[in-house]
């Protein structure tokens, strides 16, 4: 098997975790009843220890080819703030997002594919920045738009659902959260910044989920499999797979075979929780893939890297 193949494995891997995660969460909320903010409290909490053991053996591998170097007090302080800053955003949207899978107006697989219009969302935001915004970005974001549409408004009365609402917000915040990531990511460890950031969301996530929430202790032991698999997998052993399947990846066919989440979301609700989407919704998920897709593919000037 080449490297490529194995990487492109790993991102496979890694998309479906993030994918069924949402079916995990809809398990979580609407069957055992768990507080949005109590579920992602201790998810994120189980998510920065699982990265824990991969912290420690990059180090031990790093410090035996001699590639180790021991992080001076500029870089600690840049970690501590690059971790809070984005642990504070990843906070907002995580729970944007929970709240939204919540409702009673929509389902994991619909959710799944609203949180992925980050995709899309993002170079729309660098074109604010003063970065040039391509023509194939505009095409995949007004396809995005029209994709999102058939998602989420009732052709009926032309309404949306509040847990719609809540994830276009969510998917605002996820495309904040890449942002600085991209800004933080390249100046320090990105798995300690992972691991970082996990934990400063879930204790952020802890106050509301004490001041505002009624979830006690046995509820979130009955909920131990959605939380657990949201906190290994989706945290621990999906990252592991994003880092191991990028090191030998394309670019573009990385961040596609990521976006697949969203495929995986619908697939796996449809087949765990029964989420049947309408004619209407499939229409919107179709459409709005093929937006991802446009906007990932490389420009004609830019050949791909083998």
């Amino acid at each position: 098997m080449s490297r490529k193949l194995k990487g492109n494995l790993f991102l496979l891997t890694a998309a479906f975790f993030w994918g069924s995660t949402f079916v995990a969460q809809e398990i979580a909320a609407k069957t055992y009843h768990i507080g949005a903010y109590s579920y992602q409290s201790v998810r994120m909490i189980i998510g920065s220890f699982v990265l824990l053991p991969l912290i420690f053996l990059m180090t031990h591998f790093s410090k035996k080819n001699g590639t180790y170097k021991k992080a001076d007090r500029k870089d600690k302080k840049t970690l501590i703030i690059g971790g809070i800053i984005c642990g504070t955003i990843l906070c907002i949207a995580a729970c944007l997002q929970q709240l939204a899978i919540a409702d009673k107006g929509t389902n994991s697989g619909k959710i799944a594919f609203i949180t992925t219009t980050y995709i899309l969302i993002v170079p729309i935001i660098y074109f604010f920045f003063g970065n040039k915004i391509k023509l194939k970005v505009i095409i995949a974001a007004l396809m995005g738009v029209v994709g999102l549409y058939f998602i989420s408004v009732k052709a009926e009365d032309f309404s949306i659902s509040k847990g719609d609402l809540l994830g276009i917000a969510c998917a605002l915040f996820f495309s904040a959260h890449i942002l600085v990531i991209d800004h933080f990511g390249p100046k320090v460890d990105g798995v300690k910044l992972s691991s970082l950031q996990f934990l400063v969301c879930g204790i952020e996530a802890a106050i509301p989920a004490i001041l505002l929430e009624k979830t006690d202790i046995s509820v979130i032991l009955s909920c131990w499999g959605p939380i657990l698999y949201a906190g290994v997998f989706s945290c621990g052993v999906a990252y592991t797979c994003q880092i191991l399947g990028q090191q030998n990846a394309n670019p573009t066919i990385a961040s596609i075979l990521m976006s697949l989440e969203a495929v995986f979301g619908i697939l796996t609700g449809v087949v765990i929780l029964g989420n049947i989407p309408t004619t209407r919704e499939t229409i919107g998920c179709v459409i709005m893939f093929m937006a991802i897709i446009i906007s990932q593919f490389p420009s004609k000037n830019k050949k791909l890297k083998q």
